[in-house]
């Protein structure tokens, strides 16, 4: 995989331009979203101070059901930009936030270089973004594209793996009618960064890159969640510096 240019990579997003939007955008979801579509367990979101309070970094979500990255996203003392697959502009009602928050949208089908300068550039000017490695949703782990780990590798920002529970079922009217369903709720865990490697990365590193990189997020997930990673036996971290 060939490096974007240093000048792509840093130029064309405006962080001060889109956090009053992002602000109006975050009130909303606390006082509608939470309030009428979705419970969250706020006593169960944990490791909060493994969040930086300034500077860039990654949050490595597991995906499981729509509300994942918006969970995570609502729920931090600071704003966070997720990846999302580009067709979520079309969704009724919430396409509109994704593109007021201005998320960056990712071709799947392809080998997105601009998704990938987008997150360099946002990360670049000190935000966080969250992106679900796996790519789309899946009950258990699947198997890891390569963009965590070149998105990790090339900004060098600390990963912070997010295990993410009970969201299935949500978005849809809260009340003592579904009393029944348990809040979502996540947990942080401890940040990582990948070792520095001389020259440019072979396609076997970025793969162990990446596949490590999910074996500390399985880690954090009950078993029947692990799929692809569930034996944690041939988890290493060759490629991790723990932090």
């Amino acid at each position: 995989m060939s490096d974007p240019s240093p000048a792509l990579a840093t130029r064309g997003y405006d962080h001060a331009r889109l956090e009053p939007t992002r602000r109006r955008l975050r009130w909303l979801i606390t006082n509608i979203g939470w309030r009428f579509l979705a419970r969250i367990d706020y006593g169960r979101i944990t490791g909060l101070e493994h969040l930086p309070a300034r500077g860039p970094a990654i949050l490595m979500i597991n995906h499981i059901a729509f509300l994942d990255p918006i969970v995570v996203l609502g729920n931090l003392p600071r704003n966070i930009v997720p990846m999302a697959k580009v067709e979520v502009h079309r969704y009724p009602i919430w396409g509109y936030f994704t593109r007021q928050w201005d998320v960056i949208d990712v071709h799947r089908d392809e080998l997105d270089r601009r998704a990938l300068e987008k997150s360099l550039a946002v990360l670049a000017a000190g935000e966080v973004i969250l992106i679900a490695p796996e790519a789309t949703r899946h009950p258990a782990l699947a198997e890891a594209k390569p963009g965590v780990a070149y998105i990790g590798y090339r900004s060098g920002a600390p990963i912070i793996p997010v295990a993410v529970a009970n969201t299935t079922g949500y978005p849809t009217l809260v009340g003592p009618w579904n009393g029944h369903q348990p809040g979502a709720y996540f947990r942080l865990g401890r940040p990582f960064r990948f070792k520095p490697w001389a020259g440019r990365l072979p396609r076997e590193r970025l793969r162990q890159m990446a596949d490590e990189a999910m074996y500390v997020l399985a880690a954090m997930l009950p078993e029947h969640q692990r799929g692809h990673y569930a034996d944690l036996a041939r988890a290493t971290t060759d490629t991790l510096d723990l932090l």
